[in-house]
């Protein structure tokens, strides 16, 4: 109350909260509750973290769970934001008209219900959806047609539920611009599946590819719910609201190629990797090479000019661990000179590149720089065949062709793999473009927009060590049996009677082990391939 401050007071307290909002909120902030009407409000540890990344960060985007706080937080921050700025244009948009209209209307209540001696700015314009302060600054809610917020420069845009606003791609497109002059964006939602601008946004942010702060407040950020609350709220939930709503999982969508609890596993094993290397940084290393291992090696080739990536996984056969990984955009000379470095650097492991036009340089590239481990395989009928003899073979090609006929059988033996759990994947970029691989008419496939050349060099390598190393651990076999069933014929008629000198019963000048050592010596090399 005024009469309680002096002047000086008051002063202080003023500037004091016009350079901390959290002070500000926690001090001076006035809201509804639906019981006991206007109560202070006291933000919580997460809601004072999120006030100062909206302070320290230009673009935000928060994912939440239900009941958290978040919009009334945002609106108490719009609310400090006008009061203690001049000329500030703030936007909200929302699924709704009525819902953006809602938020304005708590940063109005916020302000109305300061003490006097804090407004220190009037409300000259007031509005049901929008209100102009006397300080110039002001407020509106819009619909989210394709001209919202178009003709003015912005300070802050807030978009509520942004997983939920249909066309938010287009509409973003018409929107950053009105940032461009050093305006703000705060996107908070709760997630609504994978392929939508909010899923694409906040997943970017999270790998630094964009200018968005991300932050992930899941239902137990707040300080006063525990495991029973939980279990008491989604007792009549089903699996999938009890994602959305609480957990903050993009994965249950259902329409996946790979199963949401398999992405949820997957979600386990995610690591940052060892090193990040190679000339764009976009080499990824979680294992280095180990004496004696064997890997594989599978790449799938990118013009180097598109949208699309060249990429690679590094398999450790004896452990279907991806050890390493690279994303990027080198030219195919380039990046037959990566696949050479690399190959040689684990264990001159088998290469196997998908030979799509530009596939076809890489591979021969590769063969003028004389790596001796590069996959072939039979025309027509796929059917593997080792390097020495396929370069000699008219009916053999260097490399994976990915067709009409073995697209479908690679990514089905891919996803038996995953939901086997016999590969381990550690690589964020690959799980995430499995959270946009989807059936689209029957069709495995990127969501349009999406990527998806991580997920097809893995399917081709989970296809390759199935068959080519199955096969040739096969071949070895039939090679031993053949060579155990042989033996030298060195026994020598008996003509002694028995009772006399010299006489054997069994009539065998040679037992096992000299049959064994005998035909190592003369077929060994059939062993050795």
């Amino acid at each position: 109350m005024s009469f309680e401050l002096t002047k000086n007071e008051i002063l202080k307290e003023i500037l004091k909260s016009g350079k901390d909002p959290v002070y500000f909120i926690n001090n001076y902030a006035r809201i509804s509750h639906p019981l006991e009407g206007l109560i202070p409000f006291k933000l919580y540890p997460f809601q004072q973290e999120l006030l100062r990344d909206f302070n320290d960060h230009r673009f935000n985007v928060i994912l939440k769970a239900r009941q958290l706080g978040i919009s009334t937080t945002t609106a108490a921050y719009v609310a400090w934001m006008m009061l203690f700025h001049r000329n500030k244009n703030i936007l909200v948009i929302a699924t709704k008209f009525q819902t953006a209209g809602n938020l304005v209307k708590k940063v109005k209540h916020i302000i109305k219900n300061l003490p006097p001696w804090m407004q220190i700015a009037n409300i000259d314009i007031d509005n049901r959806a929008s209100f102009v302060l006397s300080n110039g600054s002001e407020i509106k809610a819009s619909s989210t047609s394709g001209d919202a917020g178009r003709s003015e420069a912005l300070s802050l845009l807030v978009i509520d539920e942004a997983a939920h606003v249909e066309g938010l791609d287009e509409l973003w497109t018409g929107l950053y611009p009105t940032l461009s002059t050093g305006g703000r964006c705060i996107a908070l939602s709760t997630p609504n599946g994978v392929g939508n601008w909010f899923h694409q946004t906040y997943v970017d942010a999270e790998q630094q590819q964009n200018d968005f702060f991300p932050t992930n407040l899941p239902w137990d950020v707040h300080p006063e719910r525990d495991r029973e609350w939980f279990e008491k709220e989604t007792r009549n939930m089903s699996r999938r609201q009890i994602a959305q709503e609480l957990e903050c999982n993009f994965n249950m969508s259902g329409e996946t190629v790979i199963h949401p609890d398999d992405l949820t596993w997957m979600e386990s094993t995610v690591k940052e990797p060892q090193y990040r290397t190679g000339f764009d940084r976009n080499f990824w290393i979680w294992e280095k090479s180990v004496d004696g291992c064997n890997y594989l090696l599978s790449a799938d080739v990118a013009r180097g000019d598109g949208k699309d990536n060249s990429t690679l996984h590094v398999i450790k056969l004896e452990t279907m661990e991806i050890v390493a990984e690279y994303q990027g955009k080198p030219t195919p000379d380039v990046y037959a000179d990566m696949l050479n470095r690399i190959g040689k650097e684990y264990n001159n492991g088998m290469i196997v590149v998908e030979n799509n036009s530009v596939g076809f340089a890489v591979l021969s590239k590769l063969q003028e720089l004389g790596y001796n481990n590069i996959y072939f395989s039979v025309k027509s009928t796929h059917e593997y065949v080792e390097q020495v003899r396929g370069e000699h073979m008219s009916n053999a090609i260097a490399g994976f062709s990915t067709t009409s006929k073995t697209r479908p059988l690679i990514i089905a033996k891919m996803e038996e793999f995953i939901r086997n759990k016999l590969i381990t994947v550690y690589s964020s970029r690959t799980l995430n473009e499995f959270k946009t691989f989807i059936w689209n008419n029957g069709r495995p496939e990127a969501m349009r927009s999406y990527n998806d050349d991580l997920t097809m060099a893995l399917a081709i390598g989970c296809w390759v060590r199935d068959t080519a190393f199955e096969a040739g651990k096969l071949e070895q076999q039939y090679r031993e049996a053949f060579v155990d069933s042989m033996f030298v014929a060195s026994t020598k008629l008996n003509t002694q009677i028995k009772g006399q000198e010299g006489y054997r019963a069994d009539n065998k000048t040679s037992d096992q082990r000299q049959k064994a050592m005998q035909n190592m010596q003369q077929f060994g090399w059939l062993y050795k391939g």
